[in-house]
């Protein structure tokens, strides 16, 4: 993605704020931490967004349609809307605000039937990449189900959470590898390639 007088490729930043993010909701998800986390989380998520959004315009710009995109969208609903949602819920319990966060269900529905329907573009992603898609491809219908009532949260909350666990951890090495075998000029992270090897088409 690197061009002469242009950006470096920001994809590992953007990677590592959705590892980051992904370890977030493993921890909450399995219970490993209580509802008082829920405002600090709300915060390191809106840390994310920033991160993430600087990556989707420049991959935007750079001519990355997918990843681009993803970033952009990922930025705005899975980090700023969900932390801001994370602190509001924290305060609506404190205050006796009477939310009906059934709506939230809607909106992961959304998001999760966009994610995959463009799953096919990651089939020519390096493989981490494609794990990451896939274990979403299962956890954001299951977020929205579960957060429309239609599933219990016992039930669904561990599977998510660690689907989460394995998709940020997806994150993290090929933002890792992107870095490292990039300095050096050779593969030293291994980095797996895609599935699928086609010319690029936007």
């Amino acid at each position: 993605m690197s061009k002469e007088g242009g950006f470096a490729n920001p994809m590992p930043a953007g990677l590592v704020a959705l590892g980051m993010v992904c370890f977030l909701f493993y921890a909450v998800m399995t219970g490993k931490v209580g509802a008082g986390s829920a405002p600090l989380m709300g915060m390191w998520m809106i840390g994310g967004f920033v991160v993430q959004v600087i990556v989707g315009v420049i991959e935007l710009k750079e001519g990355n349609l997918s990843g681009g995109n993803v970033f952009t969208w990922f930025s705005g609903f899975f980090m700023l809307a969900t932390g801001l949602e994370f602190i509001t819920k924290f305060l609506a319990a404190q205050y006796g605000w009477q939310l009906d966060a059934r709506i939230d269900g809607w909106g992961w529905a959304a998001l999760a039937l966009s994610l995959i329907l463009w799953t096919p573009v990651y089939f020519r992603s390096p493989l981490y990449m494609l794990i990451a898609v896939l274990c979403f491809d299962v956890a954001l219908p299951l977020l929205a189900l579960m957060d429309l009532g239609i599933i219990s949260k016992a039930a669904a909350a561990p599977v998510i959470g660690w689907l989460a666990l394995v998709a940020g951890c997806g994150g993290l090495l090929l933002a890792a590898a992107i870095v490292v075998n990039t300095t050096f000029g050779r593969s030293i992270i291994p980095c797996p390639g895609p599935i699928i090897k086609v010319p690029a088409s936007h």
